[in-house]
């Protein structure tokens, strides 16, 4: 049982590995903001930019959030073990591409503070399918199975501090749609006639 829990959480782990490359993709193409245009089904999906604690190169990872009470609140649903985990609580200085912008802000592990279950339930929700997905129903579990299904997830609450503009934000590589549609709109010129 031990080994077939262990195997399932590898495979989802890699998943989201390969899941994440296509939303950060999507982001720097400049469809984030499509990306949560259907937050029941897909979940609502950010950009979170934080520093590696041993490298101290800028790192991205794309996770379900939820705003509550004007703060970002996000799980690390594979626990502290989480690399992007670890990083921040090296250094909370983080960016959030978000639908309505990008910012700069301080992450902060609120898992033990009161009322942090009922916020984990907003964030859970909020994350579409993927909770389901790990076999979590956050809108219909008594508070007691929430919290066992949740054991190990850690909440994060982002403050946002600056608002930020400039080069290396949401849609970097929008420059890559005008280009696209110019050389379509060239091959349908030069195409031959019948």
């Amino acid at each position: 049982m031990v080994n077939s829990d262990t195997q399932a959480q590898a495979q989802m782990v890699q998943f989201f590995k390969y899941f994440n490359r296509f939303m950060l993709l999507m982001w720097r193409l400049g469809l984030g903001p499509a990306l949560n245009l259907s937050p029941d089904r897909m979940g609502r999906i950010m950009v979170l930019t934080h520093t590696g604690r041993k490298s101290g190169l800028r790192r991205r990872t794309p996770t379900n959030y939820a705003i509550i009470d004007d703060d970002i609140y996000l799980t690390a649903g594979f626990g502290a073990q989480s690399q992007w985990y670890k990083n921040i609580m090296a250094n909370p200085q983080v960016e959030v591409w978000l639908p309505e912008g990008w910012w700069a802000g301080e992450a902060a592990d609120v898992t033990d503070e009161e009322g942090a279950l009922d916020k984990l339930r907003v964030v859970l929700v909020a994350s579409g399918f993927v909770a389901p997905m790990l076999n979590i129903e956050p809108q219909t579990m008594s508070d007691e199975d929430f919290r066992a299904a949740t054991t190990g997830y850690r909440l994060l609450r982002i403050r946002r501090t600056d608002a930020r503009t400039g080069p290396d934000g949401p849609g970097e590589l929008a420059w890559v749609w005008p280009l696209l549609t110019l050389l379509l709109l060239l091959l349908l010129i030069v195409r031959p006639r019948r």
